[in-house]
């Protein structure tokens, strides 16, 4: 493990302390204030822990080598959690929507004291947490990932504490069903994503966030390229993605595969992120060349004379 992803690690460890203890003071918090935008809360927070979990998983997992009945290691072990995760999160909302649909109709009190204390304490969390994460979210996809969640529970938080002020000051109790069903409506849009992207995965889908075309043109830009054929694009897991091509080449570059080929891994690494390629070289015109024309005549010459 290089000294980036140690650094990385340490401070998504740290950002999942952080959301650990905001997920267990939000659940008790929201038991003894009877608020249910507070559980509903608690549900988001778990779906971000998951998040960081999982990125810090896909870290770990990295390291460790192929083996004879995994050639690509255990990297889908994170889609495969991302699944079960998305499943788990769906149901839990369809739960919030219910009970908050419920208490919207027949209003309860909530101790909005408490309610406001632990909604402070887990937004100050969340913002510690973005804060130790935002400097590597512009060059880690998956510490990028987790930050923006970590946000997106920070503004949860935020509506939590506008509902415990509103109902502190004008006992509208409605307001704590009404935000806990739209935090409900953010999990389930949440856990949809995490359901659509995993299962888009599996099916060996090509990343969203890729253009077969796109890449295609790159790759046909590059001097001694002449055409690309069989491209296949996938994604091994959220930080791993994969390419394979047969790429036709100009005869002129016949001696110059390595560097060519070189070149083409550099252009994909660099403007896609495709780290992991099976490229083959193709060079059609190539066989008509004078040695290979002069191997078929001496060919055709060992044939007859076996014929005579």
């Amino acid at each position: 493990m290089t000294s980036i992803d140690v650094n990385i690690s340490r401070r998504l460890m740290f950002a999942i302390v952080l959301t650990a203890i905001t997920l267990v003071a939000e659940i008790i918090g929201g038991i003894w204030s009877n608020s249910l935008a507070l559980l509903s809360d608690a549900g988001h927070v778990f779906l971000d822990l998951f998040a960081l979990l999982l990125s810090l998983g896909a870290i770990k997992l990295a390291t460790q080598p192929p083996t004879d009945s995994h050639s690509y290691g255990l990297h889908r072990a994170e889609v495969l959690a991302s699944l079960v995760n998305g499943l788990t999160i769906f149901i839990m909302a369809i739960g919030i929507l219910y009970e908050g649909s419920k208490r919207l109709i027949s209003p309860e009190e909530v101790k909005t004291t408490p309610m406001l204390i632990i909604a402070v304490l887990g937004l100050i969390a969340n913002l510690l947490a973005a804060k130790g994460l935002h400097g590597h979210s512009h060059d880690d996809l998956n510490v990028r990932s987790a930050f923006l969640h970590v946000i997106g529970d920070a503004a949860a938080s935020v509506g939590v504490i506008v509902g415990a002020l509103l109902m502190h000051y004008t006992g509208w109790y409605q307001a704590d069903p009404i935000i806990s069903i739209g935090i409900g409506l953010l999990i389930l849009v949440g856990s949809g994503r995490v359901l659509r992207e995993a299962v888009h995965i599996l099916m060996e889908g090509v990343p969203r966030s890729l253009s077969v075309e796109q890449v295609a043109a790159q790759i046909r830009g590059i001097e001694g390229v002449l055409d690309i054929h069989h491209l296949n694009i996938w994604t091994v897991c959220s930080h791993i993605l994969a390419l394979s091509a047969h790429i036709e080449i100009d005869p002129a570059y016949d001696g110059e595969r390595s560097r060519l080929l070189h070149t083409i891994e550099h252009e994909l690494q660099h403007n896609f992120h495709i780290t992991h390629t099976t490229i083959q070289l193709d060079c059609s015109t190539c066989s008509g060349g004078p040695l290979i024309k002069e191997l078929n005549h001496r060919q055709r010459e060992t044939c007859a004379h076996r014929h005579t």
